[in-house]
């Protein structure tokens, strides 16, 4: 078995990879003055950084999880998230209402992809 932490902090990895699998910390807008579909392109650009450090893109992510503060910004969620994601190339996903650390950030993704083998 194999075990990479990818930036590793005092309080959490930016991502783990074991056996060819990342694991991504919940990534969260840097952006806090703006709506919620600029919010989740932003992370989703943040997100494409972090895959591309591991040898990886959205086109390998296995699974999302969405956090957003507010249902009520689902759609402005989806407007980015459909701009972002392959057709026929879609992860499972699951969005959820949740209170978020922060409350200038409208939506946080945890995202799970296969990584090549060199960087697993």
């Amino acid at each position: 078995m194999t075990l990479h932490r990818h930036l590793p902090g005092a309080r959490l990895a930016e991502a783990v990879v074991c056996n060819g699998i990342a694991w991504l910390a919940g990534q969260v807008p840097e952006n806090l003055d703006a709506d919620a579909q600029a919010q989740t392109a932003n992370v989703l650009a943040q997100i494409d950084t972090v895959l591309r450090d591991l040898g990886s893109d959205k086109s390998q992510v296995i699974d999302a999880t969405i956090f957003l503060a507010d249902l009520a910004d689902y759609n402005a969620m989806n407007a980015a998230w459909d701009a972002w994601v392959i057709p026929g190339q879609t992860p499972a996903r699951a969005t959820v209402q949740a209170k978020l650390a922060n409350p200038d950030w409208k939506v946080e993704i945890k995202i799970v992809a296969a990584v090549s083998a060199s960087k697993a």
